[in-house]
């Protein structure tokens, strides 16, 4: 095997975001189910999101629109964060310029979603509320898989009047649950891929929307790219145990 035929897969950018809202018994959070025609992640319970696109970076160079202090690059990543809630679950976290205020449920539900995200904004007078997310992970997916994707999670608030659900296409069905309970029941009733487990894991830890986003804008994110190893003698992934996902070395047994 020659040394280009074994090197790693480059990272492709990508955006997830962790909506939260205070349910009846504490923090919730709002999650899709994959269509299982979907290459990756197909059939499991996941945070809305996907990969960067060109047209995010170019609105994240558009100081006329976007005015946060961010470089461009951090602009970028949540501007993908925000276009992906919007075209998968019908939330926009955005603003008509110059107001504080989100955009109205009543305003969104009467947007052309058949116009792409990048020439929406502009047209529409809506800034994307970048500062509205708060930076919660990094996950790299190893180098030892071929599909590899560097992939920023937010943590944002839902907007209370926004009705949120699943596009039907890219995502089949969706709930707000609290995190506890999405562990709970992963593999009886959910799949779960390992990050998002442990981001639940990570986040079940608060008992609402406020401390969860509190600790966040207090923590430091840290990469993680999870290694294989040996748990117990079967699969398992290891992960810097700074990251703070209450250990290192985890037993994953689809890896096998």
């Amino acid at each position: 095997m020659t040394a280009a035929a074994a090197a790693p897969a480059a990272p492709r950018a990508a955006s997830t975001i962790l909506l939260l809202r205070d349910g009846p018994t504490g923090l919730e959070v709002f999650m899709v189910v994959r269509h299982r025609e979907i290459e990756f992640a197909s059939g499991a319970l996941v945070f809305p999101g996907g990969g960067l696109e060109s047209a995010d970076a170019e609105l994240a160079r558009d100081g006329a629109l976007v005015s946060d202090g961010l470089d461009e690059t951090a602009r970028a990543v949540r501007i993908a964060a925000i276009r992906e809630a919007f075209e998968e679950c019908g939330v926009l976290l955005a603003r008509p310029r110059g107001d504080a205020r989100f955009v109205s449920a009543e305003r969104v539900s009467a947007l052309d979603r058949s116009t792409s995200f990048a020439a929406l904004m502009p047209r529409e007078h809506l800034a994307p509320a970048t500062d509205a997310l708060v930076p919660f992970a990094r996950w790299i997916t190893p180098a030892f898989l071929p599909k590899r994707f560097d992939t920023h999670f937010f943590l944002a608030l839902a907007p209370p009047d926004h009705a949120l659900a699943h596009d039907g296409r890219e995502t089949v069905d969706s709930i707000w649950i609290a995190p506890r309970e999405a562990l709970e029941r992963n593999g009886a009733r959910f799949k779960l891929l390992f990050p998002t487990e442990r981001n639940l894991w990570k986040l079940a830890r608060h008992a609402d929307a406020a401390s969860a986003l509190e600790a966040a804008k207090s923590a430091p994110v840290i990469a993680v790219v999870p290694e294989r190893t040996q748990v117990d003698g079967g699969p398992g992934l290891r992960i810097p145990l700074e990251a703070g996902y209450g250990g290192e070395a985890f037993s994953v047994p689809e890896l096998r």
